[in-house]
């Protein structure tokens, strides 16, 4: 059997640190990975004068998989985002971003269970026409949805809750006023729906979603967007779990997926000690799944679960007085 190989892009501030711990544990549950390591982000700049090196491009091209810390993109102008600039060289039309409750957070909510599946490539987020006038007076951007990307999202939505046996499918838009992109995303969203009679099919304007949110998530199963929309969805669920130290992130293509924090980088507190690795755990889970590896994903999640409902060894974001290392090592005698 082929040895499978993980690049690894272990990011900026915190990301090392977190990365390492996720690793630990991946080894540690026997997953018999072979990892190439690669640079993105500032160590990228500093490295090799780009934030986005064409080795690392071709690193990720050649395995197929990868797992990544968070990166930094510079502020400023000249400087394109680096998860933007991944999401389209590699056709990463798929955002999936699965919120869960775990008891010992400081959440408000408990029993939180929803998947926000995002476009990924499209929308406002394509970087289309955007111009800022000489004067500095206007600025434009343009938004494009095709049917075929819409189409594209919404099957994935309704596959994935098709496989993990989840009851609803809610497609969130703003047709009523943006007529045309979201209007066309609703109506392949609603042909889309009637090819799966055994999923209850919703609709919701994106307002009232974020308002419904708060108000009653639990009436949320899986929810399906466009791009700027899912963006910020996905950070209003990991608020009502713990926030964005307790969420993934997959990018998923046709032919290569990435895995990632979805937090920042965090460089007040880098090489401290202190970062919650959680979110880079959740995602390797997500990668153990997408490579077919279930049974070790199960392992390292109910550990997990066990490591931050009984309090031991926990950072202090998790109302514990520990660090990174210490977190890593109680996940690794629960494995």
């Amino acid at each position: 059997m082929t040895q499978q190989r993980i690049t690894v892009i272990r990011g900026d501030g915190i990301g090392p640190d977190i990365i390492d711990s996720a690793i630990q544990i991946l080894d540690k549950v026997g997953c018999n990975f072979a990892y190439d390591y690669a640079d993105a982000g500032l160590m990228a700049l500093e490295n090799h004068g780009e934030l986005l090196p064409e080795e690392t491009l071709a690193l990720i091209k050649k395995n197929g998989v990868a797992l990544k810390g968070p990166l930094t993109t510079p502020v400023g102008e000249g400087f394109t985002s680096i998860n933007v600039s991944l999401r389209k060289q590699f056709q990463l039309y798929a955002n999936v971003r699965p919120v869960l409750s775990f008891n010992g957070t400081k959440a408000r909510y408990e029993d939180i269970d929803i998947i926000t599946v995002r476009e990924n490539t499209q929308g406002m987020y394509s970087g289309l026409g955007q111009i800022v006038s000489d004067d500095g007076e206007e600025a434009e951007a343009k938004s494009k949805i095709t049917r075929e990307g819409a189409e594209k999202i919404v099957v994935f939505a309704y596959e994935l809750a098709r496989r993990e046996g989840r009851k609803k499918v809610t497609a969130v838009h703003k047709a009523n006023i943006l007529k045309s992109t979201s209007g066309l995303f609703l109506k392949v969203a609603r042909e889309v729906g009637e090819r799966y009679p055994d999923i209850e099919s919703a609709e919701m304007i994106v307002d009232n979603a974020c308002m419904q949110l708060v108000m009653n998530p639990h009436q949320f199963d899986v929810m399906v967007t466009t791009n700027l929309f899912g963006d910020i969805l996905s950070d209003l669920c990991a608020g009502l779990v713990g926030g964005l130290g307790m969420a993934p992130g997959a990018n998923i293509g046709g032919d290569c997926a990435i895995f990632e924090a979805v937090h920042g980088s965090a460089p007040d507190i880098a090489g401290m000690n202190l970062a919650n690795p959680t979110s880079v755990i959740l995602a390797s889970i997500q990668m153990l799944e997408y490579l077919e590896m279930s049974d070790k994903a199960e392992k390292i999640r109910a550990a997990l679960k066990d490591v931050i409902e009984s309090g031991d060894r926990t950072t202090k974001d998790l109302g514990g007085e520990h660090g990174t290392t210490d977190f890593t090592q109680a996940m690794l005698e629960r494995l």
